[in-house]
């Protein structure tokens, strides 16, 4: 069994949050009606106007895509891009950062 050095758990959380960071700001783009990268990570969704039909809209996007359970309140206890990244790569079980790999695994 091979124990992951610092470095490689690193390397793995950083390519897991910028797969996640990819598919949200994907997604958020189609509920916001705003390009991708119009999207500051650090502001609160909702001054784009993400209003609680898209919230609860993207939670049941992310139960299908990575397989979680989501409370319909993460998007006010995680209002920015920035805050949903961090916690859904501590969340995620390690998979690939391709949200569509970690599908075909399944």
């Amino acid at each position: 069994m091979t124990i992951p050095t610092g470095r490689h758990t690193l390397a793995a959380d950083t390519a897991k949050a910028d797969g996640v960071y990819e598919w949200l700001s994907a997604r958020l783009s189609l509920y916001l009606r705003r390009a991708p990268e119009t999207i500051d990570p650090s502001v609160p969704l909702a001054e784009y106007g993400m209003d609680s039909v898209a919230a609860l809209s993207l939670c049941g996007d992310l139960e299908e895509e990575f397989g979680l359970e989501v409370e319909p309140t993460l998007l006010w206890d995680f209002p920015t891009v920035t805050g949903l990244v961090r916690h859904l790569t501590a969340v995620l079980p390690d998979t690939p950062a391709d949200p569509a790999a970690a599908r075909d695994q399944v």
